[in-house]
């Protein structure tokens, strides 16, 4: 038994560093896209508009493929998907660097939504390969590899823009890509169901339908949405209201990765007060906290004081907003059975890409009609009132249901 646990540690840890790896990339990126669609062309007074559309077709697409993916990852294997995942992420990413327009970039990031599924098949297999009452820890290292590479990509991909521009980021992406699934494919043990409930071909609505009938889990997936929604709100616009309140958007990446990587910084330090805290006290009470903590930041900083006044604030949103996934993630593995997990942490992302989709959005009109400082306003205000509901309805619960 012993054995197993610590083969199963490995693989939590090397799909750690696979996904911290995954989330530079991302985070290289991501944060970069208004940057990049200036240099394709697209003009300043439609640049919010294309950033909510470019941000959001792929988090939709990928919000359709989600569901299918878990199915199949329940049946053929989760390190099969990560895999596959993995593949053609890369190659999406190789696609970007050669686009010409912003038409382009849109149908590229369609494909990268096509593509979707790495981060979901990952948090199976961490979540399947050790018992369930450590289940916090294994996601807590996992959270501590995302916030790892959340912290390096942004400054990497500010000053790789900086020095040579947006394309070389995107190669460097997709050669690393590929790198990871490498390492996946040879290091990574399919884990062992432990269930006597057979694995069963569904369809996505049976799967919505069964989850219909765990009222914790819908909940969950809510959160799942909610949340998402609101930091994609925020990531689409950052480096836009880095450049209003400097003033100008030339040296607006780098300055906006330097930011987002100051919290970053933060959040590692703390991710694992956070996975220990819901541990003993319950991962709701956590994700209540956390939500909390983030939505009373968040409005501290839609107060344009200065770039100072922002990037301190970014310091504390680090601390909070790393402890809401991690908990999230831990209570859906202790609310659900084994041998369904695959499509659970389908519908999950599911919930999540369509979060993705809608706070890109909101962003832009929100943006576009009232101003940029009012995204973070309106961003808070919703976690206070889902951290408070969180709170009252699930904060005595405990981990394990007697």
């Amino acid at each position: 038994m012993k054995g197993l646990q610590q083969t199963g540690m490995v693989a939590v840890w090397i799909l750690t560093i696979g996904m911290s790896l995954l989330a530079i990339c991302y985070t290289m990126i991501i944060p970069f896209l208004p940057v990049y669609l200036l240099e394709l062309g697209v003009e300043q007074e439609g640049l919010a508009l294309w950033s909510g559309l470019t941000f959001s077709i792929s988090f939709f697409v990928a919000a359709v493929m989600a569901p299918i993916w878990g199915r199949l990852a329940d049946r053929h294997g989760k390190k099969l998907m990560a895999i596959r995942a993995g593949i053609l992420i890369g190659v999406s990413y190789l696609m970007a660097a050669f686009v010409q327009d912003a038409f382009q970039l849109l149908l590229v990031r369609a494909f990268q939504g096509f593509a979707n599924g790495f981060m979901p098949a990952a948090m199976t297999m961490v979540s399947l390969s050790v018992p369930k009452e450590r289940v916090g820890t294994a996601m807590g290292i996992f959270q501590m590899g995302l916030v790892l590479g959340n912290t390096v990509g942004p400054f990497t991909g500010g000053l790789t823009e900086l020095a040579v521009g947006m394309r070389p980021v995107f190669l460097v992406a997709g050669i690393t890509l590929f790198i990871v699934t490498a390492a996946v494919a040879i290091f990574v043990k399919e884990p062992i169901v432990e269930t006597e409930i057979p694995v069963q071909v569904s369809s996505f609505m049976d799967d919505l339908r069964e989850a219909k009938r765990n009222r914790v889990l819908i909940h969950i997936l809510a959160l799942y949405f909610v949340v998402q929604s609101a930091m994609l709100m925020l990531q689409s616009i950052v480096a836009i209201y880095v450049g209003d309140l400097k003033g100008s958007m030339e040296g607006a990446a780098m300055l906006a990765g330097s930011i987002l990587s100051g919290g970053g910084v933060m959040g590692m330090i703390t991710t694992n007060l956070w996975a220990a805290y819901g541990q003993r006290k319950g991962y709701f009470k956590g994700i209540s906290y956390a939500l909390l903590g983030t939505g009373m930041v968040l409005i501290l900083q839609s107060l344009p004081f200065g770039l100072w006044w922002f990037g301190a604030l970014q310091l504390l949103i680090g601390v909070f907003i790393v402890g809401i996934f991690p908990s999230l993630g831990s209570a859906m593995t202790v609310n659900t059975d084994p041998s369904v997990r695959g499509r659970v942490f389908g519908l999950a992302t599911t919930a999540q890409q369509l979060g993705n989709m809608m706070g890109p959005l909101f962003a832009s009109l929100v943006a576009t009609y009232f101003g940029i400082s009012y995204v973070f306003s309106v961003a808070g205000l919703g976690m206070i009132i889902i951290g408070y509901v969180v709170l009252k309805v699930y904060g005595q619960r405990p981990n394990i249901q007697e």
